[in-house]
């Protein structure tokens, strides 16, 4: 059974300066120089992207539409689950130029970001995507219209407490910023079935 959501219950980590913010849904205008990202092969550590999120200790399943107009490299917005600093996960659609994007996703233990894509083309401007959660254990799945979702990774946080926080993100690591806007979340017991 879907539980009622009021996003304007929801918090914000880095409120954005330019968002709109409803019931249901949630624009956000990005700005330059925001993301996750820690440490791996880059060296730098950023720690500033606008996430809109709640808590929860239940095991889950989470789904929403992204709809968004990427225009500069990097430019991405999706979904995350966020600990802390040194501990989280994000997946989403990233721009690269004007032929391929990247459907990826980027797990963060213990300080180390790895990331994980598979290239799109570029033009695509709705992707929906569906978290669930067993303990430490998540699966990322995404779907383009018409079609089934499609598994993206299973993995596991290390650190992380019983309760988390899991949200929306969007940001900007080089260019101005772009507009992302987020609907038709739904919060719901875990689907993903037990294995064995």
């Amino acid at each position: 059974m879907q539980s009622p959501i009021n996003l304007k219950q929801w918090q914000w980590l880095h409120q954005p300066t330019n968002f709109e913010l409803t019931e249901t849904s949630v624009s956000i205008h990005t700005t330059t120089k925001t993301d996750f990202w820690q440490r791996t092969y880059y060296g730098f550590r950023v720690n500033n992207a606008p996430a809109l999120i709640m808590e929860t200790d239940a095991d889950f399943s989470f789904s929403v539409t992204a709809e968004f107009q990427y225009k500069e490299l990097y430019d991405q917005c999706g979904v995350l689950v966020y600990h802390d600093e040194g501990n989280w996960f994000k997946a989403s659609i990233e721009f690269e130029n004007a032929s391929i994007s990247r459907l990826g996703s980027v797990v963060t233990n213990l300080g180390y970001s790895d990331w994980a894509t598979t290239d799109i083309p570029t033009g695509l401007q709705q992707i929906h995507f569906r978290l669930s959660r067993r303990g430490k254990d998540f699966l990322i799945e995404q779907r383009k219209d018409g079609n089934a979702y499609a598994q993206m990774r299973i993995f596991h946080l290390h650190h992380i407490p019983g309760t988390i926080k899991v949200g929306v993100y969007a940001c900007s690591p080089v260019g101005p910023g772009f507009p992302a806007t987020f609907s038709a979340f739904k919060m719901e017991p875990c689907i993903w079935p037990e294995y064995g």
